[in-house]
């Protein structure tokens, strides 16, 4: 049985995107003669966003979890640091080294965000000589926004971009492996690192099945937002941002033009956009609601920045008539949260560049109705009419647009990811 250790800030219960992917594979990593340990940050001293217990049941129970602390955040804060890869980082250094020291692993997986932690990889490669791989589910190192103006650049963006710059440049090239959700970053550091010394294999998310069985045995879920009973709810739950504004004015474009031709399936329409904000609860700000009061829809949507439990977000999936899902202006994002979207077997609508990988899945899965964009001249009238007329179908013929292909699906569920990630680490040692 070879031995992997986990490097994961986040874990369940927390309620955090990053955490998914470790999520995933530890059910099926004794099968396939590995087994994990996690290093993972306390609770206590994490700014918990949403919190969901549910999700323990989706871990196997032998799994043996290290808790860290980090740099408390209510004094970070007072300096401006907030991240918690920064607070965090040496307290893992303490604990890897110990683990390390101690027990023998035969690799270090790092599956965050918080991507200050990767370049621990280098320290204890050098030290105990044992390879590490990292998941990049994010990009690290973010060029997007340097051509954007300041208005719509993070907090504190030149900092962190300087820091981010630094450190991967020291880090990316040591990895013996790199998995990526897209290959927009595969391509990226080959680029920037020509001698790179691992491979950058692509491999997504998977889709989870099993998380609708636990929620099929929960009662008493979906009930956080009251969805109006008379009118037609479309819903999207996931964050919001200036990268999916395009393709969130097509579709109330699309809208307002159903409305401006007196359509009565498109007067009934109420669009949620949930959970938009990464911020704590009760101070995100809307990046959706602008949108809608500038295409003239804005009595029609009703944003909400706070996040919530994973298995509250699936059971609001279940109650839509139609759900939606907007891709981001950078081609090179991947949305792993379209796997719900799709087992959640409701009529879907989504709107993507034409080269992210998500128009791969839904044409795999036989499934949703896609607009694709490619942020040329004169394009945005033609995905209007194709985005209204997508959604006229799915509101006159919701049954004959809720297909769904097991079988084409079957690559991208987890079980079949994992197997494929298990491969990468075989090869290394």
């Amino acid at each position: 049985m070879k031995k992997i250790l986990i490097i994961s800030p986040n874990f369940p219960p927390i309620n955090a995107a990053d955490m998914h992917r470790v999520r995933q594979i530890l059910p099926f990593l004794n099968s396939l003669n590995w087994e994990a340990e996690v290093i993972c940050v306390d609770s206590n001293y994490l700014e918990i966003y949403s919190e969901d217990l549910l999700l323990l049941k989706t871990i196997p129970e032998k799994t043996k979890i290290h808790y860290v602390q980090a740099l408390d955040v209510k004094v970070t804060r007072k300096f401006g640091l907030g991240s918690l890869s920064i607070r965090s980082f040496y307290y893992y250094l303490i604990k890897g080294n110990e683990l390390l020291k101690r027990e023998k692993f035969d690799l270090v997986f790092f599956s965050t965000t918080s991507f200050h932690l990767l370049a621990l990889g280098v320290y204890w490669k050098k030290r105990f000589r044992i390879p590490f791989v990292c998941d990049i589910q994010d990009p690290w190192r973010n060029d997007y926004y340097l051509s954007k103006p300041q208005r719509e650049r993070p907090p504190k963006f030149w900092f962190n971009y300087l820091l981010d710059k630094f450190l991967e440049g020291i880090t990316i090239p040591q990895a013996d492996a790199i998995i990526s959700v897209s290959s927009q970053y595969c391509k990226d550091f080959k680029i920037r690192y020509p001698s790179m010394m691992g491979s950058c294999y692509v491999i997504p998310f998977g889709g989870v099945e099993k998380d609708f069985d636990v929620l099929n045995t929960t009662s008493g879920l979906g009930n956080s937002i009251r969805l109006k009973p008379n009118e037609l709810n479309i819903i999207y739950i996931g964050r919001g941002g200036h990268d999916l504004k395009y393709a969130t004015q097509i579709f109330f474009k699309a809208i307002k033009k159903g409305i401006d031709e007196g359509l009565d399936e498109f007067k009934r329409i109420h669009c949620w956009f949930v959970g938009t904000s990464y911020s704590l609860p009760g101070q995100g700000v809307k990046t959706i609601e602008p949108i809608a009061i500038t295409e003239g829809v804005s009595e029609v949507v009703t944003e909400i920045t706070d996040r919530l439990p994973y298995f509250e977000t699936l059971a609001l999936l279940k109650k839509a008539d139609i759900l939606f899902v907007p891709g981001s202006m950078d081609k090179g994002y991947t949305a792993s949260k379209i796997y719900p979207y799709i087992l959640a077997k409701k009529p879907l609508i989504a709107i993507f560049h034409k080269e992210s990988s998500v128009v791969d899945v839904l044409n795999d899965a036989k499934t949703g109705k896609l607009t694709t964009f490619e942020l040329v001249p004169n394009e945005e009238s033609n995905m209007i009419h194709s985005t209204y007329l997508n959604l006229l179908d799915l509101i006159n013929h919701p049954q004959q647009n809720n297909q769904f292909d097991q079988f084409g699906f079957s690559q991208y569920t987890a079980e079949y990811m994992t197997k494929k990630i298990i491969k990468i680490f075989e090869s290394l040692l």
